[in-house]
């Protein structure tokens, strides 16, 4: 992948263009410090966006497409869009006008396929169970035969794809409503993980895994 995102007529950008980035590593960073997408399609005419986890290998997106199955199943070229977003806070300006919200997002455009390789289909599961529990699929029982054939897996290549982020105070601080007297400046938001809660049925002295454990009190995204 060429260290600089390409300029398509889908990812170029057109509003903030300030807030938008190029740097391929820019991207990879949205990806890593977070383990749920929104997958935008369309089933059977119809707009749908779908939550789901993904794991990324730097040069395709893998996630789960259940849902968006029927779709392709219909139309395989059909064309998708992801989407990655991490709210790191709010900016809280002068005047209401002025709000914001200080935030990193990755768009990914292209069409998706479904993978069917079984090697390539238990690398893609790993790379996904991975991205969201380091050192869990080691731990725990790997997918059967039986469960890989149930299991729908798409990869979309991230090749093209749209960064914006913002960041810092409200830009209203030298106009006019500065001489308001109104409280300005940011809120931030930070996401982090608690404690592990064990499974009600889950027999006693089976104690959390150090992957698991290690977790607990440390920030995510």
């Amino acid at each position: 992948m060429p260290a600089e995102l390409p300029v398509t007529d889908r990812t170029r950008h057109r509003r903030l263009r300030d807030q938008g980035r190029l740097a391929r590593t820019d991207l990879e960073a949205i990806l890593d410090a977070g383990f749920v997408c929104h997958l935008g399609v369309v089933v059977e005419g119809h707009p749908m966006v779908v939550p789901t986890v993904y794991g990324h290998d730097g040069a395709d997106l893998f996630l789960h497409g259940s849902v968006a199955s029927r779709s392709l199943a219909a139309d395989p070229e059909a064309a998708v869009c992801v989407t990655v977003t991490h709210v790191d806070g709010l900016v809280l300006a002068r005047s209401v006008f002025e709000h914001g919200v200080n935030y990193r997002s990755a768009m990914i455009h292209g069409v998706p396929r479904r993978v069917t390789d079984p090697e390539e289909k238990l690398r893609g599961l790993r790379l996904l169970t991975e991205h969201a529990t380091p050192g869990q699929w080691d731990y725990a029982r790997r997918p059967s035969r039986k469960e890989l054939a149930a299991t729908t897996l798409l990869a979309l290549s991230l090749a093209e794809a749209s960064v914006k982020t913002a960041v810092g105070p409200p830009d209203d601080g030298d106009g006019p409503d500065a001489e308001l007297g109104v409280w300005a400046g940011n809120l931030p938001l930070t996401a982090t993980w608690g404690a592990p809660v064990p499974d009600p049925l889950l027999p006693a002295g089976i104690a959390p895994p150090p992957h698991i454990a290690g977790r607990s009190g440390t920030q995510q995204g």
